[in-house]
């Protein structure tokens, strides 16, 4: 990938929407997966009173919108204002109580998992049915939207194209988060979790465009005791991903 191309991927602007200043990707084509489209805000006219607390707007009691789910109220329901980086806001924004409490778990991912995932972690890797493993580092893109393998080669899978994500721990599935919503399959019953028992590994698949079928590949973390707790701290952080990328369509 040449320096130019990762140049656009990862180039932004800043822009001023009706909810507060945000840094978004300069092409809209490499924003981030795990972004959320503003709101439509609910008409002044159609929310005469809180859609919380049923309070009635007056010139006293004024009317707030959330920024994240657009609905109306009153600024005791909506006073909290909370950082929100799954739309590129700069600045924390006005948020519902509803909306505030998930904003505030993302930002555990956005704060501990992604500066995890972006640092990479090194696994054995098998590709399709192959027995044959090779050693490499993957990691997230800077932009979020791909996640890099480099070994012998360098490899690309871009996030949307990705149709399952399972970590296996100890052998066994630890959990699967299926984000077939992001290709328009159906979505499939997730396994169940797996405790705290400890990531060892990941299967992974894929759509490759242009290709017919699907891809799929194995990674696994090696035997170097150091090794192996930076891969299950990368996997843990890749579980976390997959669920935010699959409960994004229901938002």
């Amino acid at each position: 990938m040449s320096s130019g191309v990762a140049a656009r991927r990862d180039a932004k602007k800043l822009v001023r929407s009706p909810s507060g200043l945000r840094m978004v990707p300069e092409h809209r084509a490499f924003g981030s997966p795990f972004g959320l489209e503003e709101p439509q805000w609910v008409p002044d006219k159609e929310c005469p009173r809180c859609m919380q607390c049923d309070a009635k707007f007056d010139f006293i009691t004024r009317k707030h919108h959330c920024r994240r789910c657009g609905k109306c109220f009153c600024d005791r329901c909506c006073g909290q204002k909370v950082s929100l980086q799954r739309m590129c806001f700069v600045d924390p924004v006005r948020q519902c109580a509803e909306c505030a409490l998930v904003s505030h778990k993302e930002a555990e991912f956005y704060d501990k998992q992604l500066k995890v995932l972006l640092s990479g972690a090194t696994f054995l890797v098998s590709f399709g049915n192959s027995e044959k493993s090779e050693t490499v580092v993957c990691r997230l893109s800077n932009n979020q939207r791909y996640l890099f393998l480099d070994g012998d080669g360098h490899r690309e899978i871009e996030i949307a194209h990705i149709a399952t994500v399972q970590i296996l721990t100890d052998g066994f599935p630890a959990g699967e988060k299926d984000i077939h919503a992001y290709t328009g399959l159906r979505r499939s019953q997730p396994a169940s979790e797996g405790g705290s028992t400890r990531a060892t590994g990941m299967f992974l698949q894929y759509t490759v465009p242009g290709a017919e079928g699907v891809a799929q590949l194995k990674l696994t973390a090696g035997d170097d005791a150091h090794g192996r707790r930076h891969a299950a701290a990368w996997l843990a952080a890749m579980h976390k991903a997959a669920k935010l990328l699959y409960e994004s369509r229901d938002q």
